[in-house]
């Protein structure tokens, strides 16, 4: 039986990834800070990170779902702790919970990482720079490390949705939710199960020849 961690695994696409995961047998470990995870952590906190690796112990599949909007407004009104708050649970959450799980996957020559950008971060949401700029270093990590991993039987890569219906989402702008989803040419959201499967192929044995890159699921709006 393969072994998963999910951060932000209690709602939207980590919630949905949870359960898609565990319906093809795999145990999953759910790190998120609301209630009811089976480890409570910051995934902003590095010491925090490895003493849930610790718990855990060695895994096979990590998915990197944990993320949060940040400030919705022009660039030049954003404070800086807006953009480091922002910076410190999408980027360096990973760079986090690779540090403390790749070793390990590495000593089994085996292990499947899909971190969860966004489109934002090819095209650039308006009033959302932290959080857009936040994606496109998600979606350069995922590059870096595929290519240091590219022939240890650990495979990378990165999943850039485009608006989906999750708490998340819920909470941001109306104004800034609405002009992004005006922008997939579906005409609708995408849903955190639909995201889930493709997550779930990415973490399979079925994708073999394919690390560092960035799937789209998008409805439609990708333009590159």
């Amino acid at each position: 039986m393969r072994t998963a961690v999910v951060t932000g695994g209690m709602s939207g696409i980590g919630a949905a990834c949870t359960a898609r995961l565990a319906a093809s047998d795999v145990k999953v470990f759910t790190l998120d800070l609301a209630d009811g995870a089976d480890l409570q952590v910051d995934v902003s906190d590095p010491a925090a990170v490895h003493a849930a690796a610790d718990k855990t112990g060695p895994i096979d599949i990590l998915v990197n779902a944990a993320g949060i909007v940040g400030p919705n407004a022009p660039l030049w009104e954003i404070p800086l702790d807006g953009w480091d708050r922002t910076f410190a649970v999408n980027v360096r959450g990973i760079v986090h919970t690779c540090q403390a799980y790749v070793p390990g996957m590495l000593g089994r020559g085996w292990g499947r990482i899909v971190n969860v950008a966004s489109i934002a971060g090819k095209d650039g949401n308006p009033n959302m720079s932290p959080y857009s700029a936040s994606k496109a270093a998600v979606i350069a990590l995922t590059k870096s490390l595929g290519k240091e991993l590219a022939t240890s039987g650990v495979l990378v890569n990165a999943v850039a949705p485009a608006v989906i219906e999750t708490p998340m989402n819920a909470a941001t702008d109306p104004a800034a939710l609405a002009h992004i989803t005006s922008l997939i040419p579906m005409k609708r959201t995408g849903r955190a199960e639909e995201v889930a499967e493709l997550i779930a192929w990415l973490s399979g044995d079925g994708v073999s020849f394919s690390t560092g890159a960035v799937y789209d699921i998008s409805g439609g709006r990708a333009v590159y």
